[in-house]
């Protein structure tokens, strides 16, 4: 896994580092036994500061995500990925989809961004993840 740190961002490295760890953790691309780079492979590869990787991985592992073991690295303990979400997923198919038309119709980059930003906050705006559950409960129940 190799980070992409946006250095015009306003959120920190270190979180940036945590988001895409629990992204990776969510869309099944890092799985527990998994091995995260050191932080000195980070800092060749991205440019960030050892200790700014070893600040994120200490969050991830206060989350229970991950471990250290020393002498041998950082380990995954837990998956955040849902079969949903999976590369193979119907709902990743249609979301490529839309992706391809909103490209074809000219959006750019920052457009789709805000577009997705709007309606995921409509969606889900002030809703947990356990209101989120439950509201699909009712509604298979109904």
């Amino acid at each position: 896994m190799q980070f992409r740190i946006d250095r015009r961002s306003a959120v920190p490295a270190y979180q940036q580092i945590v988001q895409q760890t629990k992204d990776a953790l969510r869309l099944g691309v890092l799985v527990p036994g998994d091995r995260l780079p050191t932080a000195k492979e980070v800092a060749e590869f991205s440019a960030v500061n050892p200790n700014t990787t070893l600040k994120a991985y200490r969050e991830l592992e206060r989350e229970g995500l991950v471990e250290p073991r020393p002498g041998l690295g950082t380990f995954v303990l837990q998956s955040l990925a849902r079969p949903q979400a999976a590369a193979d997923s119907p709902l990743r198919g249609d979301l490529e989809t839309w992706m391809e038309r909103a490209h074809e119709a000219g959006l750019e980059r920052e457009d789709v961004a805000a577009l997705v930003a709007s309606v995921l906050e409509e969606r889900y705006a002030g809703t947990t993840a356990a209101a989120r559950t439950a509201e699909t409960s009712r509604g298979k129940n109904d």
